[in-house]
């Protein structure tokens, strides 16, 4: 038997976990075209909003990082083209006329091609290319190897106000320049705390709808799985979405959140096994996606995360994740002296980017493993009566 978890993840080697992720460079460059479009936006829709939107006065969106940069576990793509690193940056406008359904029905078109309008003049100078197509975003490409998705959204702005107002308060009891803090706080974005407390959140949509949305509901609900099962849920999410990327090139395989939602409802951490985690992961995402996944602290429950694949497509991911836990699962049993077609089985299931290293194969003798199993309840034995004598 052997101990495959050096090859995922190794603290002073390069291993599978380095290679799928998003370099400092790649990073760096993403950051820089989201902080861009911020500083781009932020001013042009406060002084559109009263002519371009209705609005009776003025008003400063805010702006908010999402998805799988905000739960940390964006992954580099396996083919390239034709998938692509993403980041999504919401935008935020306070407005003062709710009705019971939000924001005006009309102003969520017109919101639309407000900040497409002005996303335009910022792509001619940046090279960068707009894209329309997508009725819930708007897509920024920046470059041949990522795109930004700029999803709109409302809130009432008594919700904003209340907010900054707490936070200067919650800073003035430190300071008396109230009114200095009042108005930089006014310019930043906020604490992820602070967006925690907004509600009543709502959508914009290009068809002109508003849609009911908390986009913080998943990360709130992630995070914490993460604090509970400690980091390696994080990575494990990651080894399934590189793997999933590898076997879907078209990128029509489950979705990040369907695969962090199953992963987590399951999950049991295997401390210092990355490989006996990722095996048992695979094994449970195999089950949960021949149906529906809910989870009940998410939107009541009443979505369904698995809902991009058809019968058909459930079968086959299912299909595929029971052969990536049954891999890994023979792989580990190989005998010592045949690390290297350990590596070979790894490899198949999840690409060329682990290391063919056999020095990070490590003999088990299958305590570890015999450890890592919880202990199950058994019956009380029946013990006859008897006397003594």
């Amino acid at each position: 038997m052997l101990k495959l978890n050096r090859l995922l993840f190794a603290t002073a080697e390069e291993v599978f976990i380095n290679s799928i992720e998003p370099t400092k460079d790649q990073r760096r460059v993403l950051v820089e075209a989201k902080n861009e479009i911020r500083d781009h936006l932020r001013p042009r829709i406060r002084e559109a909003t009263i002519k371009a939107l209705g609005m009776d006065k003025a008003v400063t969106p805010r702006f908010r990082t999402q998805g799988s940069w905000s739960y940390q576990t964006c992954v580099q793509p396996a083919w390239h083209p034709p998938q692509e690193m993403d980041w999504d940056f919401g935008v935020y406008l306070p407005v003062s006329l709710w009705e019971e359904s939000g924001p005006p029905h009309a102003m969520a078109q017109l919101y639309f091609k407000l900040v497409e309008g002005l996303l335009k003049d910022l792509c001619k100078e940046k090279g960068w290319k707009l894209y329309s197509g997508k009725d819930t975003c708007i897509r920024v490409q920046i470059n041949a190897w990522a795109h930004i998705d700029i999803p709109l959204y409302a809130a009432p702005e008594a919700q904003f106000a209340q907010i900054v107002e707490k936070r200067v308060f919650d800073a003035a009891a430190k300071s008396d320049a109230r009114e200095a803090l009042a108005a930089e706080f006014a310019e930043e974005d906020f604490t992820l705390q602070q967006w925690e407390d907004m509600v009543d959140i709502m959508m914009a949509t290009r068809s002109g709808e508003w849609k009911p949305s908390d986009p913080e509901e998943v990360s709130r609900w992630f995070l914490d799985r993460v604090e509970e099962h400690t980091e390696q849920l994080r990575r494990v999410c990651r080894y399934l979405k590189a793997w999933r990327d590898l076997h879907w090139k078209a990128g029509d395989g489950p979705t990040s959140v369907c695969i962090m939602i199953a992963v987590a409802q399951a999950f049991e951490p295997k401390r210092g096994r990355d490989d006996v985690a990722l095996e048992r992961s695979a094994r449970a995402l195999s089950i949960a996606l021949k149906g529906n996944v809910h989870e009940p602290a998410i939107a009541e429950g009443k979505e369904d995360f698995n809902k991009r694949l058809d019968a058909n497509g459930r079968q086959h991911a299912s299909t595929l994740a029971a052969t990536l836990a049954s891999q890994i699962q023979a792989a580990r049993m190989k005998a010592s002296h045949l690390a290297g077609d350990a590596i070979d089985i790894l490899r198949a299931q999840l690409g060329s980017r682990l290391p063919y290293r056999t020095d990070l194969v490590e003999p088990d003798s299958g305590d570890d493993v015999v450890r890592l199993v919880g202990a199950d309840r058994v019956s009380r034995p029946v013990v006859n009566s008897t006397s003594a004598g």
